[in-house]
């Protein structure tokens, strides 16, 4: 039980050991007078970017699916179809009865 008492003050004074070495490398860190208008400036930056490559993707898609649907609706046969030709149908009012 001695051991488990030792480890554990042992345990003890390494971690306040450390964290006072910490402490001092921490004190001792200046950031840049600038360096929040910097990140902010590159934040933006990159913001703006995001959202114009965004943009430029949503106006490809968008055109591509117009082109694709004036293609498909290009291929439509010239010939009138069956349907329209009236040969073998019957009109309104001209039906047996």
């Amino acid at each position: 039980m001695n051991d488990t008492t030792g480890n554990d003050t042992g345990r003890d004074r390494t971690e306040r050991e450390l964290q006072e070495a910490l402490a001092a490398l921490a004190g001792g860190v200046r950031p840049a007078p600038d360096a929040y208008r910097t990140a902010r400036g590159d934040w933006l930056r990159r913001e703006r970017r995001r959202r114009l490559v965004l943009a430029v993707l949503i106006m490809v898609v968008f055109t591509l699916a117009t082109l694709i649907g004036l293609w498909v609706l290009n291929q439509t046969p010239s010939s009138p179809g069956v349907i329209f030709s009236g040969v073998g149908g019957t009109t309104a009012g001209t039906g047996p009865g």
